[in-house]
């Protein structure tokens, strides 16, 4: 049990940074820059306030020096890097586990970004997609060959898609990211699983619709939906099969 431990503290403490870029990219606001602290009352936090998971919970979700409320995306984002470090660690041997883990990570930050500000930056799905063809070059998951015509499968689905959508109905119905992060999926699992990737985002988006139903919400036919998180947590289980 000492690696799946181990890729649970690991994925917290990457955790902790990734709320960090999701809280301040947005914003303009560099997540390296300075010292942590409090998104309230901008007090630099000590050592013992930054540990993930634990101090959260220590401070009984309050910062200690002004009482505000700590953004629970804070632990939100620790909770689930943790969970993707032990799955991975669980899944695979050390050495590919690494490599699941890093996309995992990666994957969770492109999720909530496009949950919450439909957002996907080219600045995080560009580089996956070379990082995928480096990961099958070093023998990691599918072979090379099914990846790269992923890449340009993935790519030109989406892109064809839109492009039609907007030839008919005169506006956008997809953002511009969700092609290049398909192509980025593809890279990485290859071409014969990018129908799963949809199959699963669709039936992930209809869950959601469902219990947004079902909590009295009302769901219009113009509503958007975050089809870059709907990928990005459909894509991950599917790499977990097909990297052994």
């Amino acid at each position: 049990m000492l690696y799946p431990a181990l890729g649970f503290l690991l994925g917290a403490i990457i955790g902790s940074f990734g709320a960090v870029m999701l809280i301040r990219w947005p914003q303009g606001r560099s997540a390296l820059g300075g010292r942590s602290r409090c998104d309230a009352c901008d007090a630099a936090l000590r050592p013992v306030e930054l540990i993930p998971i634990l101090s959260y919970l220590l401070a009984r979700r309050r910062c200690r020096r002004c009482g505000a409320v700590i953004d629970p995306r804070h632990v939100a984002v620790e909770l689930c890097a943790a969970f993707i470090g032990l799955v991975a660690f669980l899944a695979h041997p050390p050495e590919t586990a690494i490599v699941t883990a890093l996309l995992g990570w990666w994957l969770l930050l492109i999720a909530a970004l496009d949950l919450e500000h439909h957002w996907l930056p080219d600045r995080l799905t560009l580089p996956l997609l070379p990082l995928g063809l480096v990961a099958a070059w070093a023998g990691v998951g599918p072979p090379l060959d099914e990846r790269a015509i992923g890449a340009a499968a993935g790519f030109l689905i989406l892109w064809t898609i839109a492009w039609a959508y907007r030839r008919l109905r005169g506006r956008d119905g997809m953002g511009g990211g969700d092609p290049k992060l398909l192509a980025a999926l593809g890279a990485w699992l290859g071409w014969q699983q990018l129908p799963m990737v949809l199959l699963g985002a669709g039936l992930v988006g209809l869950a959601a619709i469902l219990a947004s139903r079902l909590r009295g919400k009302s769901v219009a036919a113009t509503d958007r939906l975050p089809l870059g998180t709907l990928m990005a947590i459909t894509a991950w289980p599917i790499w977990l099969v097909v990297a052994k």
